[in-house]
């Protein structure tokens, strides 16, 4: 019954959308409601204590439309909400924060709002394109987003220098390759991957960077290629090397306890992860305050900007909402207006190009870049991750069933850095999991191994 379900669900949601190409936008034209006059319903998470104040705004500049906020929880406790919220049919809310890697899910089920309808697809040029391209399915934004994350380098310069490692001068994933070897010579891991579910976010932005498209999504459809893309390979290849030579502390997860000791005492000497991590990085290694610096990706090829998002959410407006006009209203101020401004004042990595060019962003001498600066060595960091937020990135997505395949990572790729099988062995086996997975849960799913 479950199977026949989704198929059914996924089936609707394809004539849907068909529907809404052929028909331009009369399949959501009786929920749009009156733009200025609603009383919003908006699930989400809190983490920076700011949207009490975000919505106060927000209804002071448009005195007919109330928002009520409810903290969710987590992302995982957000999207499992609106998932029990669209199988009973009601009780969603008008407009929700997703992680950007589950958009995707609630998009291709027809159970997000196409923003097109609203002018969205005209702000493409607006956003970093990392984080815009994240929210695309069949070229149409389902979401807007909250903030980006470009992948970026961060390292140890003092356990660099110690090692004869001049880290300016890694431009290549080869140089990092020849650095690694001066860094474990030394004592200390060039980084950190024991393949755990732990490691799925920097899995996926690091073979983005390296033109994977170890997935691709066309409606109820789904290609599986772990092995045999190119990007894949290229992925697979290097690490493998790091994990044969010792090059990499392969018994460490990211965010566990160990993690943060080995980071504050240097044994882990650099990480490729997230540029939201310089907070994470003051409060998980304080005795390293004044040693990290942080610098663009590593490249293929030599002279390449490429670059890839690791993490980042967004906001959409749930297919259920009677009042999609007044929802999109607020997403747009949240995400484009006034809110977003407000957002990265107060934290939030921003994905607008108009903040992220700002010198206001960039001001070494603000009271919140300073203090971030004075970690990383005088660095002025915000202009690094500006630059990188606007490099070019290529076509990427998520499959519709993303905690799946984060959670199955885990499971399966673990035993390469384990040492019990070869790492294009443990995504042989990943990929026959997530297809698998994909055709229980009624999808056409082609594994090319």
């Amino acid at each position: 019954m479950r199977n026949s379900q989704k198929v059914l669900a996924v089936m609707t949601a394809v004539m849907t959308l068909t529907g809404l190409a052929a028909c331009g936008n009369a399949g959501n034209a009786g929920n749009a409601g009156d733009a200025d006059k609603a009383e919003l319903v908006f699930w989400g998470w809190d983490t920076g204590h700011t949207m009490s104040d975000l919505i106060k705004d927000f209804q002071k500049a448009n005195p007919g439309i109330t928002v009520k906020f409810n903290n969710t929880g987590t992302a995982s406790d957000t999207q499992t909400a609106l998932s029990n919220a669209i199988a009973a049919g009601k009780g969603a809310p008008d407009v929700v924060m997703l992680e950007d890697p589950t958009v995707t899910q609630f998009a291709v089920t027809g159970d997000l709002v196409d923003l097109s309808q609203f002018g969205a697809d005209k702000l493409a040029d607006d956003f970093s394109a990392g984080p815009w391209n994240k929210l695309q399915y069949n070229g149409k934004p389902y979401a807007l987003p909250i903030d980006s994350g470009p992948e970026m380098f961060f390292y140890n310069d003092a356990v660099f220098k110690k090692a004869g490692v001049d880290g300016t001068q890694i431009k290549t994933w080869d140089d990092y390759y020849e650095a690694a070897k001066k860094v474990r010579a030394i004592g200390s891991y060039m980084t950190n991957n024991s393949g755990s579910s732990m490691e799925y976010q920097p899995f996926t932005a690091q073979a983005w960077q390296a033109g994977a498209q170890p997935w691709k999504v066309d409606g109820e459809n789904l290609t599986i290629d772990m092995t045999k893309d190119a990007g894949m390979k290229k992925y697979i290849e290097f690490q493998q090397k790091l994990i044969d030579e010792d090059l990499i502390d392969t018994k460490t997860a990211n965010w566990s306890d160990d993690w943060n000791r080995e980071l504050n005492d240097g044994t882990i000497a650099s990480l490729t992860i997230g540029g939201w991590m310089p907070v994470n990085l003051m409060n998980g290694a304080p005795d390293q305050a004044g040693n990290w610096r942080v610098a663009q990706l590593p490249q293929w090829e030599e002279g390449d900007e490429a670059s890839a998002e690791d993490g980042g959410s967004a906001l959409a407006v749930v297919s259920q909402s009677k009042q999609q006009a007044a929802a999109y209203k607020f997403v747009e101020y949240l995400t484009h207006g006034e809110g977003a401004k407000t957002m990265a004042d107060t934290g939030t990595f921003p994905s607008l190009k108009s903040i992220l060019t700002s010198d206001d962003f960039t001001d070494p001498t603000t009271e919140a870049n300073k203090k971030v600066n004075d970690y990383f060595g005088g660095q002025n960091v915000n202009e690094v991750l500006s630059e990188a937020a606007q490099r070019k990135v290529s076509e990427f997505s998520y499959l519709p069933y993303n905690p799946f395949a984060q959670s199955s990572f885990g499971d399966q790729i673990s035993k390469a850095y384990n040492k019990e099988i070869t790492l294009e062995e443990a995504f042989a086996n990943y990929g026959k999991a997530l297809a698998e997975h994909g055709t229980q849960q009624g999808y056409t799913v082609s594994n090319k191994g």
